[in-house]
């Protein structure tokens, strides 16, 4: 197995959680939006690097890494690696909350829908920029570029 085959392989798989992220939110588990989105991005992420050639680190946040080579990436996938790295970063400060919450924070009561959005539109963007770096097809049909918009 090549580091691109196993790219691919982890966007294949952010793209089925991306199908389960819809779930979750239909059903308003905004906390488990956003852990869950946490993850996808993530596993999305890792896959970014492996493609460029880099062995993801074993910790949650790798937004760094990908800014760091940027200049190992295509131009269009560049200009959104700030974003991504943004995204990455906060969502890995929400992981454990979001997730086990704690004696003064009940995550089913902290978050809310606008929460869960924006969790579930941050991870989205970020499949479909991984997506351009793996060189996969689009998730919806859209043209590669899509999105920086």
């Amino acid at each position: 197995m090549t580091s691109r085959e196993l790219a691919a392989s982890y966007l294949v798989k952010a793209r089925a959680r991306l199908k389960a992220l819809a779930v979750l939110r239909d059903e308003r588990a905004h906390s488990d939006v956003v852990r869950e989105a946490q993850e996808l991005v993530e596993l999305a992420l890792k896959g970014m690097l492996r493609v460029v050639g880099i062995e993801p680190p074993k910790f949650h946040d790798v937004g760094g890494l990908l800014v760091e080579h940027e200049a190992k990436f295509a131009p269009p996938v560049r200009a959104g690696l700030r974003r991504a790295a943004e995204i990455s970063g906060r969502l890995r400060r929400e992981r454990e909350l979001a997730f086990y919450g704690d004696i003064d924070f009940i995550p089913t009561q902290r978050y809310s829908a606008s929460d869960g959005a924006r969790a579930y539109e941050d991870a989205a963007w970020v499949v479909t920029l991984a997506g351009e770096a793996v060189d996969l097809p689009p998730l919806d049909g859209s043209e590669p570029g899509a999105a920086r918009s």
